[in-house]
């Protein structure tokens, strides 16, 4: 796969410690300012040296480092992707940017869903404590919500143009889960329902 790398020269990276094909991916820290996602894959990963999911723990590194929701473009990566209601918008925190994949990070992962074809995608964000879905993916979400005690929620509450939700869920009929956890929760608190989820998504045969 080719290289991909962010505007302050990062590489972006997807694991899979199986060295096989998966079938769901898993991303984490699509905005800077939601670390949990990269911690966790990352615990999960050092305990399960053979996972045959797909992994993206830092979707975001330049946001990461900065801080900021947007990364080194000012760019929400989570308006940034070419769907049907993708919209630029005002340059504010969740600016969609010039134009639709004009953020080397969604290029990343849409070359990542291109070449894998996942059946199944969870990006892990903060803080709502809600298990979103799109596309067919309440039967997965109920089994989530499950583990996690969070509610199902089919609408965030408020517009998402251009997000991974559409993308991918609705415009390419790939289901879609947005797992909000709880920021107040420390890693080592959200990890136990977390790998749950994890070694949940390791069962399936999709």
């Amino acid at each position: 796969m080719k290289k991909f790398i962010t505007k302050n020269g990062t590489e972006l990276e997807l694991i899979n410690s199986s060295n096989k094909n998966f079938n769901i991916l898993v991303i984490g820290v699509v905005h800077g300012d939601e670390p949990q996602g990269r911690d966790l894959i990352r615990n999960y990963l050092a305990e399960e040296k053979n996972s045959n999911l797909g992994f993206i723990p830092i979707l975001n590194p330049d946001g990461l480092i900065l801080g900021t929701r947007t990364n080194a473009n000012k760019v929400d990566l989570n308006r940034n992707f070419p769907t049907s209601n993708w919209i630029g918008g005002q340059k504010d925190s969740y600016w969609g940017g010039k134009e639709p994949a004009s953020e080397e990070e969604i290029k990343f992962l849409i070359n990542v869903i291109n070449i894998y074809s996942p059946k199944l995608i969870l990006a892990i964000h903060a803080p709502y404590k809600v298990v979103n879905y799109d596309g067919e993916g309440l039967i997965f979400a109920q089994e989530i919500s499950q583990i996690t005690g969070y509610p199902i929620c089919e609408d965030i509450g408020y517009p998402t143009p251009g997000s991974l939700g559409t993308y991918a869920g609705i415009e390419k009929n790939i289901p879609t889960i947005t797992l909000e956890l709880d920021e107040n929760k420390t890693i080592n608190e959200l990890q136990p329902s977390i790998f749950r989820v994890f070694r949940y998504l390791e069962t399936l045969s999709l």
